[in-house]
């Protein structure tokens, strides 16, 4: 997503502000926070099966027409603002049907998580729907984020569809789809912290955190942006940092480790940013 429309940046405003209040005793109680400074600037795009170019050009019509007809706008309000998510339901794997198998890695809220035996979130609603569309029946292949891209390279998965940030080194893998959001790196913090205060760029931000040393801990999701960016690595264009990364199966647990004071920071997307952080300061 290019740029999100006025209606939509309200209700995020909205949510956000309603967040915040939601946390008990208000900010200053809260056990952690979002500096709100984009680290980084990148596209999300769902990542295609190389040898599907039939696939490839249903998804990009689809993107397109959800866009276009306010369908797009509509699932995000779901997440951002006040409406009600639609969980989805996922098939059984049956290669005697005709079905649509979608790789994920459902621990990425808002763009996919589960509730029970259901999955949630704007990626799994729009593999819902794509899959209505292709009159396909949807199978969702819940596997560790480094894995997902591998699936469809090795054709046991159609498509990936788990908050991908698109990057040649995926490109490997997959063929990427028109891009249908634009999402950024952000850091978590202790609560109470004000180290970060003064910062009103990303390079405020870094230029912090360059002058750190290996005791400093940093936790990420293991295969994300956050981890490139802490390590370093010249395809995504990060020269790295020198703290120590500390890679989590999902950015829950790294908050949670943040929380717990085993960590300095946490670097993650964000949204899902946002969702942790609201729902570790609301557990009492």
């Amino acid at each position: 997503m290019k740029k999100i429309t006025k209606v939509l940046a309200v209700l995020i405003c909205v949510a956000i502000v309603a967040s915040f209040a939601a946390c008990s005793g208000g900010a200053s109680d809260a056990k952690v926070k979002v500096i709100d400074i984009d680290l980084t600037s990148e596209d999300y795009a769902f990542g295609v099966d190389k040898e599907q170019t039939e696939l490839l050009a249903s998804v990009n019509d689809f993107i397109a027409e959800i866009k276009a007809n306010g369908t797009f706008e509509e699932i995000c309000n779901k997440y951002f603002g006040d409406g009600t998510p639609t969980p989805v339901t996922s098939a059984a794997l049956d290669t005697s049907k005709d079905q649509l198998l979608v790789a994920t890695n459902a621990a990425f809220e808002p763009f996919e998580y589960t509730s029970g035996d259901q999955y949630l979130g704007i990626d799994m609603e729009i593999a819902s729907l794509l899959a209505q569309k292709l009159g396909k029946e949807l199978v969702i292949q819940n596997m560790d984020f480094d894995s997902v891209c591998l699936s469809v390279g090795q054709h046991k998965s159609d498509i990936a569809m788990a908050g991908l940030t698109v990057n040649e080194e995926r490109m490997e893998y997959v063929t990427f789809s028109d891009s249908y959001y634009s999402a950024a790196q952000k850091i978590i913090v202790p609560g109470d912290s004000t180290e970060f205060d003064s910062c009103k760029t990303a390079d405020d931000v870094v230029a912090i955190l360059k002058e750190k040393d290996s005791n400093t801990k940093i936790g990420v999701q293991g295969g994300t942006t956050g981890q490139f960016f802490v390590e370093g690595d010249a395809d995504w264009g990060f020269d790295g940092l020198p703290a120590t990364c500390t890679v989590y199966r999902n950015g829950s647990l790294a908050v949670q480790d943040l929380v717990n004071g085993n960590l300095s920071y946490v670097i993650i997307d964000s949204a899902p940013a946002d969702c942790i952080t609201e729902a570790i300061n609301n557990v009492a």
